[in-house]
């Protein structure tokens, strides 16, 4: 068999093989979010369950007020933990996407590098400029490739970092305005009271 088919059949398998990993990424992703949704699901009913138990015990409205106030923080931050654990299964798939998508570049550069090599070897006399104008062209596109595989991931750094700095800003606002309404209900409350007690 000359080299040429099996060159063929060597990258169509790899072709396919690349595919393959590609699909596991994907579904193992579908997976895990499903998983996680399921979860999230599952803990939501039983939590609503315990939450409609706990306010049929309430006698008066300041137990109501408190009640009501301690459900914000947690649910805040169950919120931000679910978008974490979203983002963090996305950002996964996509790093496996990302090295597959790196392996095959790699492969393609090398590919045209022997070609190249390859050409230049059968090349006629005087065709050496032609040949190292592809050399410097191939080395540019692959320059430029690594410039912004390298920006590519410096984004994706800034989001990972702005994502986490929003999560924190997200609870804190949370436990700020659950403070603010627990100090305005329970100041409501005794007023309610008071006003009660004067008449």
């Amino acid at each position: 068999m000359s080299s040429v088919p099996q060159q063929l059949l060597d990258r169509q398998k790899a072709a396919v093989t690349n595919i393959a990993a590609a699909q596991d990424a994907l579904f193992s992703g579908f997976e895990k979010l499903v998983d996680l949704n399921l979860k999230v699901i599952k803990a939501t009913l039983g939590e609503a369950a315990e939450t409609s138990q706990q306010a049929t015990e309430l006698k008066d409205p300041q137990e109501a007020v408190a009640f009501v106030t301690s459900l914000a923080q947690p649910s805040a931050e169950k919120a931000v933990a679910y978008t974490k654990n979203v983002y963090e299964i996305v950002s996964e798939v996509n790093n496996e996407l990302l090295k597959l998508s790196e392996s095959q570049v790699s492969q393609v550069q090398k590919n045209m590098a022997e070609s190249i090599d390859q050409l230049a070897k059968n090349a006629p006399t005087g065709s050496e400029s032609a040949v190292a104008l592809l050399k410097s062209t191939l080395a540019s596109a692959n320059n430029a490739y690594d410039s912004i595989n390298k920006a590519a991931k410096q984004a994706v750094e800034v989001a990972e970092s702005n994502l986490a700095a929003a999560a924190s800003a997200t609870v804190k606002a949370t436990e700020q305005a659950t403070k603010a309404a627990t100090t305005a209900a329970t100041t409501a409350t005794r007023a309610a009271t008071t006003a009660r007690k004067a008449s």
